[in-house]
């Protein structure tokens, strides 16, 4: 499954109001990994930053004015983007704006939903952290990802970010079904025949280097888990 994680900066917060995108920025992961391609643009506006939002990116006016228009990168970035999972925190904003800037380029340009399918990690955490503070910088601290690089918000370091992020947030704990939810009525049993053994079985002790990397597992469930230590150390 390919699937690409996107983040966007624009001039404003209202795409309403006519504000338009400042970077695009792109990785990509395959089967749930970094294959370290990544697509990432600045663009020139038409028209000037808020100071709300150039406070936050700090990208200011004068740099983008030798950037390249949506209209001319619109190409590369739509065949980087074709045909995977778009993975977005808060994907209603990104998407809408990239729209937008479709829109502008006539009724042949479509629109993102035409061509990708997409997941937003924003209703994710709501769904599985509710109650808390799901931002991206939340998300990281709540799941051990190093966001100390962050000074500002740029897209190809917030794309990078929401890869670890999604990737921590649907593996290890919250990827387990162990089938113990529901009622026995609602789950299906499966009888199998019992396993004759003719041999005593072979032990496999874990080495050192994988009892390490054990512990380093257990540690970032823990940072991740609500108490600060996750139901696997407690059984351990």
């Amino acid at each position: 499954m390919r699937q690409i994680v996107l983040d966007t900066e624009t001039t404003g917060l209202e795409v309403r109001q006519g504000h338009r995108l400042v970077e695009i920025a792109c990785v990509e992961l395959v089967e749930r990994r970094l294959t370290g391609r990544h697509y990432q643009t600045y663009l020139n506006p038409d028209r000037a930053i808020d100071e709300g939002a150039r406070l936050v990116t700090g990208i200011e006016d004068e740099f983008l004015l030798d950037k390249p228009h949506f209209a001319e990168v619109v190409d590369e970035f739509l065949a980087f983007i074709d045909g995977a999972e778009l993975v977005i925190h808060n994907a209603s904003f990104d998407i809408g704006f990239l729209d937008a800037e479709l829109a502008r380029l006539g009724d042949d340009a479509g629109r993102i939903g035409d061509r990708c399918s997409v997941l937003d990690t924003l209703a994710m955490a709501r769904e599985r952290y509710p109650g808390q503070r799901n931002s991206l910088d939340a998300l990281c601290k709540r799941l051990g990802v190093d966001n100390s690089r962050r000074g500002l918000h740029g897209g190809l370091i917030d794309a990078q970010l929401l890869a670890d992020v999604y990737l921590a947030m649907t593996s290890g704990q919250v990827a387990f079904d162990l089938g113990f939810e529901g009622s026995a009525e609602k789950r299906d049993v499966v009888v199998t025949a019992p396993v004759v053994l003719h041999a005593r079985p072979r032990v496999l002790r874990a080495s050192a280097d994988e009892l390490s990397q054990h512990e380093q597992r257990l540690d970032t469930l823990d940072k991740s888990s609500g108490d600060g230590e996750s139901v696997w150390r407690r059984l351990g």
